[in-house]
């Protein structure tokens, strides 16, 4: 049963604004180590197109996490944006990764499967989310 569902879509260039402030620690903050060493490896020739892909993700998760708090009735918990990270697989298939409070709250909300859907394209990056209950 699906048990909470995001989308999020997001501005390449106003994302890379953003991640072009040097005063800005935004990328730390959001996003972890290996998120952005695949970003910015050699073979990415646009670290900003895969940052912003990897924040739609992270909205569309806190979004369906947040669909799921109100099936649920309760209140959700501050989420910090790095215990979301999109992974890979050896195939470079995406997958998400909930730590600290997003896992725990996706356990006490009975989630048994977090599938993700990353897509990039004529200047925008989105993101679909969907959280599932096998019970």
């Amino acid at each position: 049963m699906i048990v909470g569902l995001g989308i999020d879509l997001v501005g390449v260039a106003d994302f890379a604004e953003q991640l072009a402030d040097k005063a800005s620690v935004f990328e730390a903050v959001c996003f972890t180590d290996n998120e952005r060493a695949y970003a910015h490896a050699a073979v990415s020739r646009s670290p900003e197109t895969h940052l912003s892909a990897r924040y739609a993700a992270k909205e569309a998760a806190l979004k369906a996490l947040d669909a799921a708090c109100a099936r649920a009735k309760i209140a959700p918990p501050k989420i910090e944006m790095r215990d979301i990270e999109v992974t890979r697989d050896a195939q470079g298939r995406p997958s998400l990764l909930l730590h600290a409070e997003a896992g725990v709250l996706a356990e006490r909300l009975g989630v048994d499967r977090v599938l993700v859907s990353l897509s990039h394209d004529s200047g925008f990056a989105v993101a679909v989310v969907m959280l599932e209950s096998f019970v």
